[in-house]
């Protein structure tokens, strides 16, 4: 037994963000000690502590009594604490719930979070530590609650963008072009490097727009076979090939009054460029096998990590259709050229993604957004998300695998942008095993952009 030693002097746990003594906890162990300890620890502070052996005794007192958060045994006799927590959340039991367990594994920790809890403790443990981990639990909940609050005060009152996130005068800039073209029916083309928030861009426009109560349909053009892009755009009879069994609306009919979101637009075969000219000029489309048209109202929002006139330049991208589709080009800026951005950003996903994955947000530091602001994000905003999601799942931010990719950035200051994109790609390539799929998930594009870039450069990966 070690609850003597566990059970070490502690400061004061209050804080004045909240009043500890406002919330009520229920305390789930066989162990008499481990509940005596924590009964200990907790009933100076907590408004009402409660104890139960196993989860029988606790969902009796749950039938009577309301609590803000659970420290729940793993290993309990009869229903385990974890099968009990799966229930709990089935049901609808939306408070904080910590997790202890002498014994546990990799396995049975995601599973933990998986199933909701908030926090994952190991037997034995200091009462700061658990104490620690009940505050943040506190403080989550009062934040959420002030946020819902405040939400519900600002709805309407916002004359922010929605989506695009951060202060510096690029995204300033960003926001007032978005809102005057919003209002406009001219078609867009939106270009940046890949995850720079084409999408965000382009939902936003959408949700400014007179649209804006209507569909908004995104296409990832290079996700779709070539074979059948042309069918999921423009739909198909009954019999216009082989496989079609019955006749089909494309998404153009799907998006009918609102938007339709061609991401990745130079990825499109050149036939399927010219069909997609034609239905923007006429504003009728022909599904495939039909011979009548069918009249379309769909604004385009288009969007490319490509130099779309040096695509045009190479002959693999129609001229007339990129006049078209360029009636207004919005450039949308790479993280690096809005560092400062990067501590509002990692706030945002922090909220975001504690919800989601169903744990507690990490310390922040000036610190820390000095290392972030540092990098070069080759694969900017949604590497940085990625980098946030990952940093929650481990417990800590694994600021030293940045230095290691930063080794492709700084090794090449003096070189051009693509030869430091081929270096970061092959650099993924390796550290992957040569496995495409895995390098261009990590990189935020689709295998077939990545496929496309190794024969460009002549590199031949299996």
């Amino acid at each position: 037994m070690q609850h003597e030693r566990e059970g070490g002097a502690a400061g004061p746990a209050g804080t004045p963000e909240f009043n500890w003594q406002a919330h009520s906890v229920l305390i789930v162990d066989d162990e008499e000690g481990m509940r005596s300890f924590l009964e200990r620890a907790l009933k100076p502070r907590c408004g009402l502590v409660e104890t139960a052996p196993d989860a029988e005794h606790a969902m009796r007192l749950m039938a009577r009594l309301h609590f803000d958060l659970l420290i729940l045994d793993i290993a309990l006799p009869g229903k385990s604490g974890l099968d009990w927590l799966h229930e709990l959340r089935e049901s609808g039991f939306a408070g904080d719930v910590i997790l202890i367990t002498a014994f546990a594994d990799l396995d049975t920790a995601i599973n933990a979070l998986r199933g909701g809890a908030s926090d994952f403790i190991l037997k034995p443990f200091r009462v700061d530590q658990i104490l620690n981990s009940i505050k943040n639990c506190f403080q989550r909940a009062h934040l959420a609650r002030e946020n819902f609050i405040l939400r519900r005060e600002l709805a309407g009152l916002s004359a922010d963008v929605e989506g695009l996130v951060g202060h510096s005068a690029a995204m300033e800039e960003l926001r007032t072009v978005l809102r005057r073209v919003a209002q406009m029916p001219s078609t867009v083309l939106l270009l940046g490097e890949s995850g720079t928030g084409k999408e965000v861009a382009a939902r936003a426009l959408h949700r400014m727009s007179p649209r804006a109560q209507r569909p908004f349909v995104p296409v990832n053009c290079p996700a779709i076979a070539a074979g059948l892009i042309e069918s999921e755009l423009f739909g198909h009879v009954k019999g216009a090939f082989t496989g079609a069994t019955e006749t089909r609306n494309g998404l153009f009919y799907y998006a009918h009054g609102g938007t339709l979101f061609l991401d990745e637009i130079s990825e499109l075969p050149l036939a399927l460029q010219t069909r997609l000219l034609r239905v923007l000029e006429e504003r009728k489309l022909r599904p495939v096998g039909s011979e009548r048209e069918v009249p379309v109202d769909v604004r385009i929002i288009a969007a490319s990590n490509r130099d779309l006139a040096a695509e045009v330049a190479a002959g693999r991208f129609r001229q007339d259709l990129y006049f078209r589709l360029a009636v207004v080009e919005i450039v949308i800026p790479p993280l690096r050229e809005r560092a400062e951005d990067i501590p509002d950003l990692v706030r945002h996903f922090m909220q975001l993604l504690t919800v989601q994955l169903g744990v507690a947000p990490l310390a922040l530091s000036n610190a820390l957004f000095a290392r972030l602001e540092a990098y070069g994000w080759p694969g900017n905003v949604r590497e940085l998300r990625n980098f946030i999601e990952r940093s929650l799942i481990l417990g800590g931010f694994p600021v030293e695998a940045l230095g290691a990719r930063g080794d492709v950035l700084a090794g090449g200051m003096d070189l051009p942008l693509d030869e430091v994109e081929k270096r970061h790609i092959l650099r993924m390539l390796d550290a992957c095993g040569g496995n495409k799929s895995e390098a261009a998930r990590r990189l935020g594009v689709s295998r077939k952009t990545l496929e496309r870039k190794c024969a460009e450069w002549g590199e031949s990966v299996a």
